[in-house]
C-alpha cells in the first residue's frame, strides 16, 4: 500500500487530540488509520488488458479487409495475403495485451478505469481487515471502532465492534463520513478526520457514556500505513 504524504505533523496532532477529547465522554475506543490506497488493483489491470486484447481480435474478425489492406499498403501492394494467419492474430493480441498492461502501470489511469464498485469493495475489505488486527475484541466491553481513510480512492469506512453495532445503525455514521470526505476533497484531511471523530464521539457518548471502570485500551494517535 502507498505511504500517505498529505498528513503533516499538525494533522497528526489534530486527529490525536480529537480522539483523546472524544474518549473523555465515552467508553468507546476510537482508532484512526489512514493509507494512500487500499489495493494495488493489479488484477483489474490484467483484466482490462485481456478485455482490450479480446476486443481487438473481435474487431479484426469483423473487419479483416481493413487490416489486409494495411498490410498490402505496407508491402507496396505485393503482399499477396488474402487472410490473416493465426500466428499474426496471436502476435497482434499479445501486443495489445502486454501493451495495455504496460500503460496501466501508470496508476492515475488505472484508478480512472477501475469501476467504482470495485474500489468501494476493496476499501471496505481493507478496512475490515485492519479492524480485525487493530481493534476487534481488544476492548473489555467490545466498544472499539475504527475510522479508516483511503486517500487515493477518496473513501472512508467506519467499522465497529459488536457492542456498538448492536446499538448503532450504520446509517448513523453518515454525517461523520460526509464531513470527512468533504474536507479531504478540500485539502484538509486532518481536519476532516478530526471532525469525523468528534461526531463519532457524540454518538458513542449517547450509547456508551464514560464510566470509571473503562481504561484507555487502544492508541489515540493517528496511524499511517
Amino acid at each position: 500500500m502507498s505511504k500517505v504524504n498529505q498528513f503533516t505533523p499538525d494533522d497528526h496532532q489534530i486527529v490525536t487530540s480529537a480522539v483523546s477529547l472524544a474518549e473523555k465522554s465515552t467508553d468507546g475506543e476510537i482508532v484512526t488509520i489512514v493509507t494512500g490506497e487500499s489495493d494495488s488493483y493489479g488484477d483489474v489491470a490484467w483484466a482490462i488488458s485481456g478485455l482490450v486484447a479480446l476486443t481487438a481480435l473481435l474487431v479484426v474478425s469483423l473487419f479483416p479487409e481493413i487490416y489486409l489492406q494495411g498490410i498490402d499498403w505496407l508491402a507496396g501492394g505485393w503482399s499477396g495475403i488474402t487472410a490473416l494467419p493465426y500466428w499474426a492474430l496471436f502476435v497482434f493480441a499479445a501486443l495489445k495485451f502486454f501493451g495495455t498492461r504496460l500503460i496501466l502501470i501508470w496508476k492515475p489511469l488505472l484508478f480512472v478505469l477501475t469501476p467504482p464498485p470495485i474500489k468501494r469493495a476493496r476499501v471496505r475489505r481493507r478496512a475490515v481487515s485492519l479492524f480485525r488486527v487493530s481493534t476487534d475484541h481488544r476492548t473489555v466491553g467490545r466498544t472499539g471502532i475504527l475510522l479508516y481513510l483511503s486517500m487515493r480512492e477518496h473513501r472512508a469506512e467506519i467499522v465497529a465492534d459488536e457492542a456498538i453495532t448492536a446499538k448503532v445503525e450504520p446509517a448513523i455514521w453518515g454525517e461523520a463520513m460526509v464531513a470527512l470526505i468533504d474536507r479531504v476533497r478540500a485539502g484538509q484531511p486532518g481536519e476532516g478526520m478530526a471532525e469525523a471523530v468528534r461526531q463519532m464521539g457524540l454518538v458513542l457518548a449517547q450509547h456508551f457514556p464514560k464510566t470509571d471502570q473503562n481504561p484507555n485500551e487502544l492508541p489515540d494517535r493517528l496511524i499511517e500505513l
